[in-house]
């Protein structure tokens, strides 16, 4: 198999594994009466949003890791994708199950930090593959803007 192809389907199922997992642990949203309850931001999108958003997100991720693993062997790329990794599994139960709204918010900050550093850091060397990163920098802006308007409004 095509080591490009290979390196693309590992970090998909890394990837989807890891949402699936978040939405694991944070439990039921439809028999969450705390977040039915919430008042929420009028901007906030409807459900099935969501998993349209982050379909697209990470497959666009995993080729930009895919390609950018074989462009640039470094381990840093390798400690940076594990700590996006572990934020971006941590922040739906931190919001959605132990109802830490604040730590969510710091997270979402650390996984937008890190997202940002593939962007700036390796931009010039990946040229345009550096913008399939843009959707899950704006979908963490959104997501950021959602998590702050809880906080401030509940």
């Amino acid at each position: 198999m095509n080591p490009q192809l290979k390196l693309f389907l590992l970090f998909l199922l890394f990837n989807f594994g890891g949402l699936a997992l978040g939405s694991y642990l944070q439990g039921s949203i439809a028999n969450n009466t705390w977040y039915s309850e919430l008042n929420r931001a009028p901007w906030t999108p409807p459900g099935w949003v969501f998993g349209a958003a982050w379909f697209v997100i990470m497959l666009a991720y995993s080729y930009y890791l895919s390609q950018l693993s074989i462009t640039i062997n470094h381990r840093f790329i390798s400690v940076l994708f594990v700590v996006s990794w572990v934020l971006n599994v941590a922040w739906s139960p931190l919001f959605f199950r132990f109802h830490q709204t604040q730590l969510a918010l710091l997270v979402l900050a650390l996984l937008f930090l890190c997202i940002l550093t593939f962007f700036l850091l390796f931009g010039r060397k990946m040229g345009v593959l550096s913008f399939l990163l843009l959707p899950y920098l704006v979908w963490l802006g959104i997501a950021f803007s959602l998590n702050w308007y809880v906080i401030a409004n509940n």
